[in-house]
């Protein structure tokens, strides 16, 4: 359990410190830091919804769910038996992108967002489009986490998908 916090504190500190780099360089610049032209760039956005920029809460009910949700996953973490990686890193990916996310809500009122991949900005039956929201280190790992949850599922949780197997109605 000593390294699931280590990582959960690396993604905590890596989210932290690369939004305060972004306000430091992208605000007050207001333009974006073109990496590879055309496809990856670091453009600053804040973004008071959830993912995508969707907001269908105040952000004071946004910060408790994030909390809720947070807290649920650390107590299903210490409750399980299982202590192997692969259950263990996607949980500490998902723990600590929600405390970073959680700690911008606190302390800005919303949450900073930077990489840019622009897969494709035009127009769509007259109206612009861009297919790829700008996000940060914390949606990074929870995106990751979540697909490592999904990828390995039977791996992770071999008694589910075994019931499943045995469940012939």
């Amino acid at each position: 359990m000593k390294w699931f916090f280590s990582l959960v504190l690396l993604v905590i500190t890596a989210d932290q410190l690369t939004k305060k780099m972004a306000i430091a360089f992208l605000r007050e610049a207001a333009q974006s830091i073109v990496i590879i032209p055309g496809l990856f760039s670091f453009t600053y956005a804040e973004n008071k919804g959830v993912a995508f920029g969707l907001e269908f809460a105040s952000p004071a009910v946004l910060l408790l769910l994030t909390a809720l949700i947070t807290a649920a996953v650390l107590i299903y973490v210490f409750k399980s038996n299982n202590r192997t990686a692969l259950f263990l890193v996607p949980f500490a990916l998902i723990t600590g992108g929600g405390i970073g996310n959680m700690i911008d809500r606190l302390t800005l009122g919303r949450v900073v967002d930077f990489i840019y991949f622009d897969l494709y900005n035009g127009y769509v039956f007259g109206s612009s489009l861009s297919l790829w929201p700008i996000f940060n280190i914390a949606d990074s790992a929870i995106s990751i986490g979540a697909c490592i949850l999904i990828i390995f599922h039977n791996k992770i949780f071999p008694d589910a998908s075994q019931a499943v197997k045995n469940d012939v109605r």
